[in-house]
């Protein structure tokens, strides 16, 4: 019985919570996905599976065992696309996996935190608490009067501006498809 036999329809809503936490509960199926969408959003199987082989066992295409690549393979082939493909997240018929649209609600749920760093809610919360305390030490006139309250004022929407740009550009860093290899492998 072909997968695509198995697919959502066209009617059916879209992927749900549930669904998309249990396709990215799998690491070999986040390492799939990195890899279909690197290669413009489509992927045979072979190349897929010998790209997530040597991710998961940390050696260049080269290196690979025949085993390794055939583990991978087999895994990939009877178990993770078919489950990819029946929550519509890639489309998966014929050795080739295409990525859906539906792929894109994935990139909402991965935040990946590298260990030497904070959350990013903590972090925010952090530079309130620094730009009430610039605020109110104006008010009651604290800071130096020299400066004007313009430059305290200012001070505060760089800490801010600043420091959203450089979240957005780790975000998009960390995101599945966007490196060579896949976000946490580089952690």
């Amino acid at each position: 019985m072909s997968a695509a036999v198995n697919r959502r329809s066209k009617s059916d809503d879209l992927v749900t919570r549930d669904e998309l936490f249990d396709i990215l509960s799998s690491h070999r199926r986040r390492y799939a996905i990195h890899a279909i969408k690197q290669n413009g959003g489509k992927a045979e199987l072979s190349d897929l599976a010998e790209q997530v082989a040597a991710w998961e066992n940390e050696k260049p295409l080269d290196e690979l065992a025949a085993d390794e690549r055939h583990c991978v393979y087999t895994s990939l082939q009877q178990t993770h696309l078919p489950a990819m493909d029946r929550a519509g997240v890639v489309e998966f018929d014929r050795g080739t996996a295409v990525m859906t649209d539906q792929a894109d609600a994935l990139d909402v749920y991965i935040d990946v935190v590298p260990e030497d760093s904070i959350p990013w809610g903590e972090y925010y919360l952090g530079l309130s608490v620094v730009s009430m305390g610039i605020v109110l030490a104006e008010s009651v006139s604290l800071l130096p009067s020299e400066v004007p309250v313009v430059v305290w004022m200012g001070l505060v929407v760089m800490l801010v501006f600043c420091s959203a740009v450089y979240h957005t550009w780790q975000s998009r860093k960390y995101q599945i498809g966007t490196e060579s290899s896949p976000p946490e492998v580089n952690l």
